[in-house]
């Protein structure tokens, strides 16, 4: 029976299932949206080559640029990415909002990309949360599904922190915030909070793309407490969330040892090599499925203990934990392991 409602802007299928089935846990219900193919796969391909596009599109513009060109154009090209590496945003751009919703229409339908949420009668419009979104992979392109745009969730003001590195990044940083992202400071994520918006946390970050291996999902979280202090000291419900299939969507290749990830904490961004399709920033269309659970609710402590905090934190690491062995089977990942560091 369907248990969530359409929206105009999305084709999905919201409908109740249950968790106890495939993975021999307590029955529970589970609202699932799945997001439909909108629109011509030529159209499909362009909005996933603006959202994703920009990073490899820019390697290959400074490769050219700096074999072919003259020195002094080479220099005025760099001088013109430079220069909307800094120019403002407008966050409210007609154009930006266009495009946001041009890709999360699309994005969704392309992999498929499905949202589990365990019990969406627990998030209500008038609440901010926090949510704690694991893995980060390549790169966390499932957060999509957590969107405004996307339309899934009860939510209505709701913002994605990303690395502070993105918003340095010539076109990337202009698709991005228009897509809902900021960067990732405590400031930042006060004022969004105090503000009434949601928040979605990548905790594990930088380091964690330090430690991915391919045999083995991976999420950076035991010395993660910042954003686990913040909702505690702002009395916010803590949320875990995991995207199952999101590892597969890009292959990849980066450097090990300390040297690499003293450079990555610096630059606050981790120098990876990831291709797609042919080569391509086109990620493989490899189904993923985004897995909210249950609201982790919190008592308001304007300034908490370290064992206060600790605690918490310990019930966030195992409630994602369980997320994780609870629906693996039911999405299709039934001999996945996930390597909490």
């Amino acid at each position: 029976m369907p248990v969530g409602e359409e929206n105009s802007n999305e084709k999905r299928e919201p409908s109740s299932t249950s968790t106890g089935e495939a993975s021999g846990v307590e029955e529970a219900q589970v609202t699932v949206f799945r997001g439909g193919q909108d629109g011509s796969i030529f159209h499909t391909i362009a909005a996933l080559a603006v959202w994703l596009g920009a990073i490899h599109f820019l390697v290959v513009l400074l490769l050219v640029t700096f074999s072919f060109l003259p020195l002094s154009k080479a220099f005025g090209v760099l001088g013109f990415l430079l220069l909307f590496a800094v120019i403002p945003v407008n966050e409210k751009s007609k154009l930006g909002g266009y495009l946001s919703r041009f890709i999360c229409n699309r994005a969704c339908g392309y992999f498929p990309l499905t949202l589990h949420v365990e019990d969406i009668g627990a998030f209500h419009q008038n609440q901010a949360y926090v949510f704690g979104y694991e893995p980060h992979s390549v790169l966390p392109i499932g957060v999509v599904a957590l969107a405004h745009h996307t339309g899934f969730m009860p939510l209505p003001k709701i913002k994605v922190l990303a690395t502070t590195a993105v918003f340095y990044t010539p076109f990337l940083r202009h698709i991005w915030t228009w897509l809902g992202l900021t960067p990732a400071t405590k400031k930042n994520c006060i004022s969004l909070l105090a503000g009434g918006y949601s928040c979605v946390v990548v905790p594990g970050g930088v380091e964690e793309v330090c430690h991915m291996e391919h045999d083995f999902e991976t999420a950076f979280l035991r010395r993660r407490r910042g954003f686990v202090r913040l909702a505690l000291e702002m009395g916010l419900p803590l949320v875990p969330v995991y995207c199952f299939g999101q590892t597969y969507v890009y292959k990849w290749w980066k450097p090990t040892g300390n040297f690499y990830r003293q450079i990555s904490r610096t630059i606050k961004f981790a120098p990876i090599v990831f291709w797609g399709i042919l080569g391509s920033s086109l990620p493989y269309r490899y189904p993923m499925h985004v897995v909210v659970g249950r609201p982790i609710e919190l008592k308001k402590i304007p300034q908490p203990t370290n064992e206060e905090v600790e605690e918490v934190h310990t019930r966030f690491i195992e409630a994602m934990q369980d997320l994780f062995e609870k629906h693996k089977a039911r999405v299709g990942h039934p001999d996945l392991h996930l390597r909490i560091l």
